[in-house]
């Protein structure tokens, strides 16, 4: 597959203090493609608004959106995704728990021609893992594996932020969630379509504690749960 473009979709909600430092990590790995930044505010209140000013005028790769008020993780991918421009889509946290270099190696099957979508994995090996939550471990092992019983997929970290795709695949579904239900949305809804072919590379991950910031809670967990049988039915 030809590839030129790639768009990095940066959901962003109070990262004030880790916002500049993963644009420049972003800009500065080197994957041979013209990099376009989607940057979603939704709708922040700690100063994140002006960071991402301040960053579209340093930066002319950067484009800046904001949501009027706060609807959550999922609005702001679909936000992010209507207006990527690249032939490939990867999504990006704010939070520096995942490494940009890690791009290249999920590239690699897009390129070959071989995948139409590749998942990061933080548990396949390869890479520096921070060791932090037994339970959130646990409960993600739960998730992938009702989420890979009712897709008959075999992946191994449904819940990983690190997913790229072409940009056809995102166009051929539509997309609902608001919140953190979006990932086993975005997995139902492409292991659906059937034609299209997901690997998986492992990714490094530098965990954060909820001290410093972390957002996610045990009811994401369990609206993950509803949204898998939900998008398996549905």
């Amino acid at each position: 597959m030809s590839i030129s473009r790639l768009s990095v979709v940066i959901p962003v909600y109070n990262e004030a203090e880790t916002i500049g430092a993963i644009v420049d990590k972003v800009l500065s790995v080197d994957v041979g493609l013209v990099k376009e930044l989607v940057i979603v505010d939704d709708c922040s209140t700690d100063g994140t608004a002006d960071a991402v000013r301040r960053l579209a005028l340093r930066h002319p790769e950067c484009r800046c959106l904001r949501h009027e008020r706060n609807r959550g993780k999922g609005a702001a991918l679909r936000t992010g995704f209507a207006a990527a421009t690249g032939d490939v889509v990867v999504i990006q946290d704010a939070d520096l728990e995942y490494d940009p270099a890690d791009y290249r190696a999920m590239l690699g099957p897009l390129r070959d021609g071989h995948a139409d979508v590749v998942y990061g994995s933080r548990f396949l090996g390869g890479g520096p893992h921070r060791v932090v939550y037994f339970w959130h471990y646990l409960g993600n092992r739960l998730i992938t594996t009702l989420s890979n019983m009712m897709t008959d997929l075999n992946l191994t970290d449904v819940e990983v932020c690190y997913k790229m795709f072409r940009k056809e695949v995102l166009d051929s579904i539509r997309l609902t969630e608001e919140r953190f239900g979006i990932e086993p949305e975005l997995t139902a809804k492409i292991a659906r379509g059937k034609k299209w072919r997901i690997y998986e590379v492992p990714v490094a991950y530098y965990g954060r504690s909820y001290a410093e910031g972390k957002k996610i809670t045990w009811r994401d967990g369990f609206s993950a749960l509803w949204c898998i049988l939900k998008y398996r039915f549905r």
